[in-house]
C-alpha cells in the first residue's frame, strides 16, 4: 500500500485527479483478493491492480466517468456476464469493485494511519446516502478514529463492526441498518511487513534480496563489522552494527514482523530470540541443525524461558525443500515465512 500511496502523492503533486478502485468482494477463482487496490488518474495512468489484468480496462473506463461526475460506482464482473468475457474474466470467478474519487485529504489520512505501525481498519461506505457514500475512516483497535475533518464520525454500529474486524484481523463486507449507511467494506490493514535478520552471514545476502523483492522491509543486525557492511547488503532498509540488545531498542516489532537468527553464535542469537519471543512477531526462526537447536533450547530453558514459548521458534529454519546452497536455503526460509504469514499448513 505504501508504494501505491507514494505514487498517488506524486500524481497529486503534478495536479492530477485520482480515482481509487477497491476489490470489495470475490467469488470463486478471482485473481486478486478483497482489499486489492488500483489508482487511476484523469490521464489514464494506473498503479496497482484489481484483477491481474482481467478487468482493468473496464475499471479504468469507469474511473474516468467517476472523475468527471464525482459519484462513486460499483462494478460486478463474472463469467455469467457477457461483459466479463469481453474484458477477459473467463477463469471462473466473480469480482466486485468499488470506484470513487480519492482526494489529497484521503491520502493524508491513510499515510498518517500507516506511519503508526499498528493494525487499523479502513471503514468504507459503499451503500448509503449521498453524504456518506464513498466516505471512509481509519479506525484502530483502541477505538481511535482518523477521519477527514469535514466529515462526521462513523455511526456507532460501523465503529463497532470495524473494531470487531480488527480483533480477528479479517477484511469483511457488512450490512448495516440505518438511513445513512446500509453497507460498508471493512479493510483490515496490517503494518508493513518487516524481516529482521540477526547475522550478516552469507545466507542473509540472498535472503535479504528475495525478501525485498516480495515486499518486506529488510533490517540486518550484526555487531561484527566485517559481516554488516553496505557492500554486502546494498539494498536493505537498515543495517545496524550493534548487539541485538541495543539494536532492538530502536525497532518496533509488530504482528507483521518476522525475525530470523542466522549466526550460530549464542552471544548474538540467544538474546535476539528472547526479545522476539516477548514481541508480537508472527514468525521467529533460527538457523542450525536439530542437534544445534536442541542445545539452544537447553540453554534458553536454563535461562528461564518457558519451553512452551520456545515452540514458537521455527528450527531448523525453512521449509524442507532439500536446499543446499545459500540461495536455496534463503528461498526455503522465505517460503516458510510466507506460509506462516498466510496461516497455511
Amino acid at each position: 500500500m505504501e508504494a501505491l500511496l507514494d505514487q498517488i502523492k506524486a500524481w497529486f503533486d503534478k495536479g492530477r485527479s485520482v480515482a481509487l478502485a477497491t476489490v470489495i468482494q470475490t467469488w470463486g477463482s478471482s485473481p486478486r483478493p478483497a482489499g486489492a487496490l488500483m489508482a487511476i488518474t484523469d490521464q489514464g495512468e494506473i498503479s496497482g491492480s484489481v484483477s491481474g489484468g482481467c478487468v482493468e480496462s473496464a475499471v479504468i473506463d469507469a474511473a474516468q466517468e467517476v472523475l468527471v461526475g464525482g459519484s462513486p460506482t460499483r462494478l460486478h464482473f463474472g463469467v455469467a456476464h457477457e461483459e466479463a468475457w469481453e474484458v477477459g474474466l473467463s477463469c471462473g470467478g466473480e469480482i466486485e469493485i468499488f470506484v470513487r474519487v480519492f482526494k489529497p485529504e484521503d491520502l493524508d489520512q491513510w499515510r498518517e494511519a500507516i506511519v503508526r505501525e499498528e493494525r487499523f481498519c479502513i471503514a468504507l461506505v459503499i451503500e448509503g446516502d449521498q453524504a456518506h457514500l464513498g466516505s471512509d475512516w481509519c479506525i484502530y483497535r483502541s477505538g481511535e478514529i482518523l477521519g477527514i475533518p469535514s466529515q462526521p464520525d462513523p455511526s456507532s454500529a460501523l465503529h463497532a463492526a470495524a473494531t470487531a474486524a480488527l480483533s480477528v484481523g479479517k477484511t469483511a463486507l457488512i450490512e448495516l441498518e440505518g438511513d445513512q449507511i446500509q453497507e460498508a467494506f471493512l479493510q483490515v490493514v496490517e503494518p508493513p511487513r518487516k524481516l529482521i535478520l540477526v547475522g550478516g552471514v552469507h545466507i542473509a545476502i540472498p535472503l535479504a534480496s528475495l525478501a525485498d523483492t516480495v515486499g518486506f522491509e529488510v533490517i540486518v543486525i550484526d555487531p561484527r563489522r566485517l559481516f554488516s557492511t553496505t557492500d554486502r547488503f546494498p539494498a536493505v532498509n537498515r543495517l545496524l552494527q550493534e548487539w541485538p540488545q541495543d539494536a532492538f531498542k530502536r525497532l518496533v516489532l509488530t504482528e507483521s514482523t518476522a525475525v530470523v537468527m542466522l549466526t550460530h553464535d549464542p552471544k548474538i542469537d540467544d538474546p535476539a530470540i528472547k526479545i522476539a519471543l516477548a514481541s508480537p512477531a508472527f514468525y521467529i526462526g533460527a538457523l542450525g541443525s536439530r542437534k544445534t537447536h536442541q542445545k539452544r533450547l537447553d540453554r534458553l530453558t536454563d535461562q528461564g524461558i518457558d519451553p512452551i514459548d520456545l515452540k514458537q521458534v521455527h528450527a531448523p529454519v525453512g521449509l524442507n525443500l532439500g536446499a543446499s546452497t545459500p540461495e536455496e536455503i534463503a528461498l526455503a526460509i522465505l517460503a516458510e515465512i510466507i506460509q506462516v504469514w498466510h496461516q497455511r499448513e
